[in-house]
């Protein structure tokens, strides 16, 4: 690359200086000075291009030397590591046969330590034989002596010692039962009472009106109509019977269906404020009070789940729940009786460290069916159940629901805990009306049929009439003869008598033998 740099220098040097000679060919002078400085040129050329091939050379030999070093050092370095992984490799090696010198002693050790234990195990297996030969002279030796097998010997000693501690275990049992039983009695009428003292519920009774008042008796012959169509068509739009009668100022609705007759009631109070008595104006004024009487149910239900701290049940089941606000029992709003029974419910399953949700929730919904029974055939419970199944709630749930009047045996906690708070509520001073005249007629009615039975003993009316434990003949009843005796009764008691809810019938057959020591 130098010499081709002072080739290119001395052409354009010499091109110069013809150039120059050429435009001045005319002086001999400057002819002269002319190849004096080609001369020059050529000379400076020479020393240039001698210079450059000195440095090449120098700059070769360096890196040439350098690149000897660097190579040299690699090498040392390399040496140097694979000294360092020699000592490594010696030392691992050093070590390994260290261990297996400690393994091979070890193994020497193991193997007379195996021979010393083989020869303890003859001894001991020698020994064995020897006790188990002695046993079994010994065993037989006493079985010649008491003239008993082991077996029959082994049955007699195990009948005395448990003739001797079966009177101890009794005692045991009874105090341990009567000990439980009294610490449990006190525990849960702790519970219950600072439940109830915890609960303050309004017990202001709401009755579902039936009977509307008008401004004067001509209204009826308004609201009868000509030749009756205008209350035909009230009845067959509301579903509900208009009963007219000389009660001054006054007409009765009358329904099964605490809704339909709601919604009855508001479409006839509008009538009546309208004037305008005539079947088109009857549809129009039922369309409206249905809808005003539906969304009220639909508030009422979602204000029960709030008050209950419940926000996911299904919309079908808040509806049903809504309009149990028209539904009353002995006088008792049910669902303000259904939300009293969500707060004792939660309550005692604080009191007994259980979780609240469920509990709320079985408590609020557990007299649900009440808004259907008119429908559907079947206790209240059992239909609530249903209904509370077919929504989507969980088999606990389910289960307290149905099992809170003992139509099926509580399983849980929770069935017993709705059962105690549906009962706190419903005794609640106030919280039910009924004369105690009547009272006592239900009672001595359901005893009555009872004993009108043969073989029936005497009979308990218990639990305010839910509940009728009947006592028996052993002698002239059998076990199937009571099964059967129990139906009759119910099927007695369902014909010949009205009473809220269920009753549950009870047969007892009870035998006993009794000895006496003289």
């Amino acid at each position: 690359m130098v010499e081709v740099v002072i080739a290119a220098i001395v052409g354009l040097t010499i091109g110069g200086a013809a150039a120059y000679l050429l435009s001045n060919s005319k002086s001999n002078t400057r002819v002269m000075e002319a190849e004096r400085k080609v001369e020059d040129a050529r000379a400076e050329a020479e020393r240039i291009t001698s210079r450059a091939q000195s440095e090449a050379s120098t700059a070769h030999k360096t890196a040439l030397l350098e690149a000897k070093e660097e190579i040299l050092a690699l090498k040392q370095e390399s040496e140097a590591e694979e000294k360092r992984r020699k000592a490594e490799i010696q030392r691992m090696e050093n070590r390994i046969l260290q261990r297996e010198e400690s393994l091979d002693k070890r193994n020497n050790v193991l193997d007379k330590r195996e021979s010393q234990l083989s020869g303890m195990q003859s001894a001991l297996d020698k020994r064995r034989n020897e006790i188990d030969s002695l046993y079994a002279a010994q065993e037989a030796e006493l079985e010649r002596i008491s003239a008993l097998t082991k077996e029959d010997a082994h049955k007699e000693i195990l009948d005395r010692v448990r003739a001797d501690t079966i009177k101890d275990e009794a005692q045991i049992l009874r105090d341990s039962e009567q000990r439980v039983r009294a610490q449990a009695d006190k525990t849960a009428r702790e519970i219950v009472s600072t439940a109830i003292q915890r609960c303050a519920a309004d017990q202001a009774g709401e009755i579902t009106v039936t009977s509307v008042h008008i401004p004067s008796d001509d209204l009826k012959g308004r609201i009868i109509g000509r030749e009756g169509r205008n209350i035909r068509t009230f009845e067959q739009v509301t579903g509900v019977t208009l009963v007219i009668d000389d009660t001054p100022e006054t007409v009765v609705l009358s329904s099964f269906n605490p809704v339909r007759r709601e919604i009855a009631r508001v479409t006839l109070e509008n009538l009546i404020a309208d004037g305008r008595i005539h079947p088109a104006r009857i549809e129009e004024m039922y369309r409206k009070a249905e809808k005003l009487v539906n969304e009220r149910v639909m508030e009422a239900g979602e204000q029960a789940a709030f008050d209950a701290g419940i926000h996911d049940l299904h919309a079908e089941l808040i509806r049903t729940l809504g309009s149990l606000r028209y539904r009353t029992s002995f006088g008792q709003n049910v669902l303000q009786h259904s939300v009293e029974v969500s707060a004792l419910c939660g309550m005692m399953a604080s009191e007994l460290g259980l979780e609240l949700g469920p509990a709320k929730r079985a408590g609020l919904l557990h007299d649900i069916g009440k808004a259907i029974d008119h429908e559907v055939e079947g206790p209240h419970a059992v239909i609530g159940a249903d209904l509370a199944r077919r929504y989507g709630e969980r088999p606990g749930i389910v289960h307290a629901i149905e099992a809170h009047h003992a139509d099926v045996e509580p399983v849980s906690v929770l069935d017993v805990l709705v059962q105690a708070a549906d009962a706190v509520s419903a005794a609640r001073p106030g919280a039910r009306r009924e004369s105690a005249e009547a009272y006592i007629k239900r009672l001595e009615k359901l005893e009555e049929i009872s004993d009108s039975h043969d073989g029936v003993v005497r009979t308990y009316a218990m639990q305010a009439g839910r509940e009728l434990h009947v006592m028996v003949e052993p002698s002239k009843i059998s076990d199937a003869e009571a099964i059967v005796l129990a139906h009759e009764i119910a099927k007695q008691i369902e014909d010949e008598m009205e009473y809220p809810g269920q009753v549950r019938v009870v047969v007892i057959r009870e035998s006993r033998a009794i000895g006496v020591a003289k």
